[in-house]
């Protein structure tokens, strides 16, 4: 765990909440949510979580926007000025495809978003039409992309050869997440695991690419 500098005055809590942030932002590339700083550091009431945060904040040691979901940061860390929300739709599968509902993507709740430093994306990437989805399964595992990542996507309808892309195959109302290519009377999606066959889809059945990843958010498995 990355530690934060031990500061005078500071109590055993605070520091402890101090480190997860930090160790946290490192290797989420975001800051932990209200409820994920209680599970971590064994408080249960959000009330307590943000008066230990009230204090830190009062002290100098985080800054604080209220306004947005995840909005913590220690003061040496990416402004959150410098921060863009990006909603999480739903689920996507890495594997077999699975059913999804007319409406697309599975619906997450209006607080599911994930705030990213604008630095971390590409400059042609950025934008409010961004949107994020979870992978379930191990098909895309050597491309990085892990049961229970998220990912970030650019809204497209066409894909270039080799691109990762969320597609949704219509007539079997199923979507998945794999490599795209075009071949000469079919498309192939490919999955990133040896143990899987690719997909094969007829130029005549219908296909519509909804996404293309521009970013991978690793889950991060932690031991307490």
């Amino acid at each position: 765990m990355m530690m934060v500098r031990k500061s005078k005055g500071l109590g055993e809590r605070h520091q402890k909440i101090l480190d997860f942030i930090a160790d946290y932002q490192r290797e989420h590339k975001h800051p932990p949510s209200i409820r994920e700083i209680g599970e971590y550091c064994e408080i249960s009431s959000t009330s307590v979580v943000n008066y230990y945060l009230d204090q830190l904040e009062k002290n100098g040691h985080i800054e604080r926007d209220r306004k947005i979901s995840r909005g913590v940061r220690l003061t040496n860390s990416t402004p959150l000025s410098e921060m863009f929300r990006v909603p999480v739709l739903g689920v996507i599968q890495a594997g077999e495809p699975i059913p999804i509902p007319a409406s697309d993507f599975t619906s997450f709740t209006a607080e599911d978003t994930i705030d990213v430093a604008m630095s971390l994306m590409p400059t042609k990437e950025k934008g409010k039409d961004l949107f994020a989805l979870q992978v379930q399964g191990e098909s895309m595992i050597d491309a990085m992309v892990n049961d229970g990542d998220i990912i970030i996507l650019k809204p497209v309808q066409e894909a270039r050869n080799g691109e990762m892309v969320a597609v949704w195959l219509s007539d079997r109302n199923e979507t998945t997440l794999k490599f795209f290519f075009k071949e000469k009377d079919r498309y192939r999606l490919q999955p990133a695991n040896p143990t899987m066959q690719p997909i094969y889809v007829n130029k005549s059945e219908p296909l519509e690419i909804k996404g293309r990843v521009v970013m991978v958010i690793r889950k991060i498995e932690r031991h307490m």
